[in-house]
């Protein structure tokens, strides 16, 4: 606590006393009389200054924080596709709230907070699903070689004299297995590789560097060219994922066709395109074939990779000649993208074999690497993610082939990856779950008289979706008792409630006929009550969903509603909560 200072005055008085009573103790002499100085006047009270008022606490916004924390944490396992850990941060977030003294709807702060953090949950876990059901396709990435065209429909500038120079000197001292001429094709694409493009071409030859002694091995296997191991740098810049206009996959861009044909796998669950090690073994193969078919030639044998040997076997007929740039200077023997695929080819081969000849540094890598468990069945590929601890990503690096969020259904000798050392995790895990729980997969029974176009319609989904999922022919017959595999996404529904929201997910066949969803709060084998509603003047999809105490997001899955528009007379199936009021209606 602060004094306030005394006045020069009174601090000059208070010396002169001090002084004279240290005098006095040391000599005898009489004291000096010094003149009466009269008392200084009292000072006012210094008062404290004001206490700082204590804070009490506010329950209520201590629990909103609590329950915000559990959802925040929802969110991120959500992120990394762990579902089941997400529903348990999701279910805290709302135990919070229902089991507290104060109670959900006690406080218009709880009651708010509270409502829409069961909405924004219910969203949430739909579109979770949603994107990975098992049946959504894995999206893909434009192919590289449709880009290079793009940018090659204008003319290249020539090149300078002393790129031509650097090449020139490159090649005399790099042997390659490919021949590399040395024209102003080839010299325009290492220009533009290494200029406009260099970032591009740096990303793609530093992603492929953990394949290319895989792709080496399996060339010098079959005594085809090593060069041939940067042929993905035009196709596919070494993506998995890359899907041209004209549907072809992967690594070495193959169509549908020519890799079955090669011995890769393609339906439904599964499409080994996407297989590095695969497609690797049956682009090689394909290679060496039309190899043979245009007598040892390379730059035949590239151009009728990229535009089929039929196209390439026309096209020396009809020129007369059997050398490639003869062939491609002139006329329309061949398409523009084959003119161009070849030189963009070589000019990669070139950089690629010696990247720091043109600027190019590459950091080391190690090779791709994985465990691999054989899954009994179907199992989504959250499961393992959460089992081994990685996200959902991860787990799909491991397993491009696979073009769902889940292994096939008749997957009996499926052979998964797995991050390294998590094996013997994922077995014991797959050894105790119970086979219905592996999946959120949804079935549907043939009922007497059904066919597979009449159970299409019923549920709503493609005939061909349905047939393929199925491991069915177009033409196949369904008889009655058989389970069916919906091709449709799977969908948990949280309901608002004022007890504890129970996610149910509709998964492997089901008492609930016909695959409904089972809405939350209802045992999974109980069958939930269905109403039929039907729209009144006025109503609103959030004021139904109020009435029954359910989830918009819950009215649109039940009527496969794209928007919250409705019109009167409509007819919608709604399956309420137990503790809701509503009533059917005709």
């Amino acid at each position: 606590m602060s004094r306030r200072p005394c006045s020069p005055l009174v601090a000059a008085v208070l010396l002169t006393v001090s002084i004279a009573a240290c005098s006095g103790a040391a000599r005898t002499t009489p004291p000096v009389t010094t003149p009466t100085v009269a008392p200084p006047a009292a000072l006012p009270a210094v008062q404290s200054p004001p206490a700082t008022p204590v804070l009490r606490p506010d329950p209520v916004q201590d629990l909103i924080a609590l329950s915000q924390s559990h959802f925040d944490a929802g969110q991120g396992e959500l992120q990394m596709g762990h579902l089941d850990k997400a529903k348990i941060e999701f279910n805290l977030a709302l135990d919070v709230i229902l089991e507290s003294p104060v109670g959900a709807r006690a406080d218009a702060r709880l009651r708010e907070h509270f409502d829409r953090l069961v909405d924004r949950i219910s969203a949430y876990e739909l579109r979770a699903l949603a994107e990975g059901d098992g049946f959504a396709e894995r999206p893909s990435v434009p192919a590289s070689l449709d880009e290079l065209l793009a940018l090659s429909t204008f003319d290249l500038p020539p090149p300078e004299a002393a790129l031509r120079d650097t090449v020139e000197n490159d090649l005399r001292s790099t042997a390659h297995d490919v021949p590399i001429p040395l024209n102003a094709k080839v010299l325009s694409y290492i220009d533009l590789f290494q200029g406009r493009l260099r970032e591009w071409f740096q990303i793609s030859l530093q992603r492929g560097q953990p394949y290319i002694p895989m792709i080496q091995s399996a060339l010098r296997a079959q005594a085809l060219p090593l060069d041939l191991a940067y042929v993905p740098i035009v196709e596919s810049a070494f993506r998995t994922d890359a899907l041209s206009r004209a549907k072809a996959k992967g690594f070495w861009q193959l169509m549908r066709g020519t890799a079955v044909e090669n011995g890769l796998k393609y339906d439904w669950y599964i499409d080994e395109r996407s297989n590095p090690e695969k497609a690797t073994a049956a682009a090689v193969k394909y290679l060496k074939v039309l190899n043979g078919m245009f007598n040892g030639d390379w730059h035949l044998t590239l151009a009728s990779y990229n535009g089929g040997p039929g196209t390439m076997q026309s096209a020396i007929r009809r020129r007369g000649s059997n050398d490639f740039w003869t062939i491609a200077e002139k006329g329309r023997y061949l398409p523009r993208e084959t003119k161009e695929y070849v030189p963009m080819v070589l000019a990669a081969i070139v950089i690629a074999r010696n990247p720091v000849q043109y600027g190019f540094t590459l950091d080391p890598v190690e090779p791709v690497t994985a465990d691999t468990v054989t899954v009994p069945g179907p199992v989504d590929l959250r499961r393992v993610a959460e089992w081994t601890g990685v996200p959902l990503d991860e787990v799909q690096r491991l397993n491009p082939d696979l073009r769902r969020w889940t292994t096939p259904v008749r997957s009996q000798d499926f052979t998964l990856r797995v991050p390294v050392g998590t094996a013997a995790a994922v077995q014991q895990k797959l050894a105790e779950t119970p086979a219905e729980e592996l999946t959120a997969l949804q079935w549907y029974t043939v009922r007497r008289g059904e066919t597979l176009q009449s159970v299409a319609n019923k549920l709503k989904v493609r005939r061909t979706d349905l047939a393929e999922a199925n491991y069915l022919g177009q033409r196949a017959g369904v008889r009655p008792g058989q389970k069916l595999v919906i091709p449709r996404p799977p969908t948990t529904l949280l309901a608002a409630r004022t007890d504890r929201p129970e996610p149910v997910v509709a998964t492997a066949p089901s008492a609930v006929p016909d695959a409904v969803l089972v809405a939350a709060g209802t045992p999974a084998s109980v069958e939930p009550e269905k109403v039929t509603y039907q729209v009144k003047p006025g109503d609103t999809l959030t004021s139904i969903a109020r009435q029954y105490r359910t989830t918009v997001a819950a009215i649109r899955s039940w009527n496969s509603l794209k928007t919250d528009l409705i019109n009167p007379g409509d007819r919608l199936t709604v399956y309420p909560s137990r503790s809701s009021g509503g009533s059917s209606h005709p």
